[in-house]
């Protein structure tokens, strides 16, 4: 069971939301027919060595429901109490992703990202309030208000998700714990008003690791979630740890030695968002596995990665000065704990 009662998600969040959360996505047996539980229990004890202080319970990655619940439990076990876990809630429907939440509350989650189907089609801001609201409400778990471009909200608000939208939400609903915000792009002007408006609120995070030392300074940003900061081993948690204990010269020594894995990602991992809306899970598989996670099989239909994606990939984390793997890529295929 989770943590806190109905009505006490904000608080419990003030309190235990700090830190960082990664992406743990599912490992299938080579045959692609069920989960390969030793290698996702190797994964979420890869996280912890990292300094990660939780994970999303990636659900873009081809498992069905239940084998999503299966994921559910397995995470929820090895985490052990020492990683908060937090449901992806990007199911095809608004019953699938109550069923979900209903579960993952039973199976000690210690919360919900919410996000949008791809056959969500809003004609109005009301029913992105009435879909929120309603998924939210469903469950006793808090939940993360995911406002971001891709849900192809523009149509209902120039921001691509509205702050005054942010606001009814955060008014009525007070499952709503946390803002995750990356409205407005380009810039970051739309990300700084959700700060402005809403930080003495709950929890807000942009979760875009290059903006971290921005927020962490100008508005003190406890906790940065859900992204791929396994792309950069156990560095993100070291710097926004420094950026925490005012050494700020040296957190940015470290942010300046990462940035070729911020350029090749911006590179790789733009490209195929620019053509899909989509975010491009193997690629951030691969870049787990550069630094230990166990890499190995998602399933079909997903984004292909190829060779000069890798390449560029592998060459950024090296130019880093990442201790990163030499085995060859094919090996990324089978993975670290075939099954």
């Amino acid at each position: 069971m989770t943590q806190y009662g109905r009505g006490e998600a904000r608080e419990w969040a003030r309190d235990h939301l700090r830190g960082h959360c990664g992406c743990l996505m599912p490992t299938f047996t080579s045959d692609g027919r069920s989960l390969n539980e030793t290698a996702i229990r190797a994964d979420v004890a890869r996280e912890k060595e990292l300094g990660m202080t939780g994970v999303l319970i990636v659900a873009e990655c081809g498992t069905t429901r239940d084998e999503l619940r299966q994921l559910t439990d397995i995470v929820v076990d090895e985490a052990a109490g020492e990683l908060q876990t937090i449901a992806h809630a990007s199911l095809p429907t608004l019953a699938d992703n109550i069923e979900l939440a209903r579960y993952s509350e039973s199976a000690g989650v210690d919360g919900l990202l919410v996000s949008y189907p791809l056959m969500f089609y809003p004609e109005s801001e009301r029913e992105v309030y009435d879909y929120t609201k309603i998924l939210t409400e469903s469950s006793g778990l808090g939940s993360i208000v995911f406002a971001m471009h891709l849900w192809n909200f523009r149509r209902l608000h120039v921001s691509d998700f509205s702050p005054d939208l942010i606001g009814r939400l955060i008014d009525d609903v007070d499952g709503v714990m946390a803002i995750k915000t990356e409205i407005g792009p380009p810039g970051v002007a739309g990300i700084a008003q959700v700060f402005e408006r809403y930080r003495d609120r709950l929890v807000i995070t942009d979760p875009i690791e290059a903006n971290a030392p921005l927020w962490q300074r100008s508005f003190d940003m406890q906790w940065m979630g859900t992204s791929n900061y396994e792309a950069m081993a156990g560095e993100v948690p070291r710097y926004y740890a420094l950026l925490q204990q005012n050494r700020y010269e040296e957190a940015m020594d470290v942010y300046w030695r990462m940035h070729p894995i911020r350029q090749a990602d911006a590179e790789v991992v733009g490209e195929a968002i620019r053509g899909t809306s989509l975010v491009h899970r193997l690629v951030w598989k691969y870049q787990g596995w550069l630094h230990g996670f166990n890499g190995g099989p998602i399933r079909s239909p997903h984004l292909r990665i190829n060779d000069r994606q890798m390449a560029t990939l592998r060459a950024a984390a090296v130019a880093s000065g990442l201790p990163v793997t030499d085995s060859p890529d094919r090996d990324f295929f089978v993975g670290r704990n075939p099954a």
